[in-house]
């Protein structure tokens, strides 16, 4: 974007006042982008919280009464919260894994519920 052109006034009063706007504005673009910082770390802080929160009740859900697994939080949830493996049992033997959601080959916002009829053991997925 091309700078804004501010004609020069005649008046020596008038250019004085407008040099005096001019460096209000540079000042306050400094000071408004340091705010807008400020205020999207912290706005990240709270998403990364609510996204940890939502991921623990999930858990204790299903520990607790064993499911419904929906609704469940996304699998970019997941790891934004901090919880960047999901254990799982297969649903043909039973046997128990971790799987890194970012290794999965999904899009970010896929509910992790939607994984568990696609995650089976290597054992059982060579023996289809």
């Amino acid at each position: 974007m091309a700078p804004k052109y501010h004609p020069t006034p005649l008046s020596g009063g008038d250019r004085k006042a407008l040099t005096k706007e001019i460096a209000k504005s540079r000042a306050m673009t400094g000071i408004l982008a340091e705010r807008s910082e400020e205020k999207r770390r912290v706005g990240e802080a709270l998403i990364r919280e609510a996204d940890n929160l939502a991921c623990q009740s999930w858990n204790e859900k299903m520990w607790s009464d064993g499911g419904p697994a929906q609704p469940s939080p996304t699998i970019g949830q997941a790891i934004n919260g901090g919880f960047p493996w999901l254990e799982v049992k297969c649903s043909r033997c039973r046997t128990s894994s971790s799987v890194d959601l970012a290794a999965i080959n999904r899009p970010a916002d896929t509910p992790v519920h939607l994984l568990e009829g696609r995650l089976n053991c290597r054992k059982c997925k060579k023996a289809k």
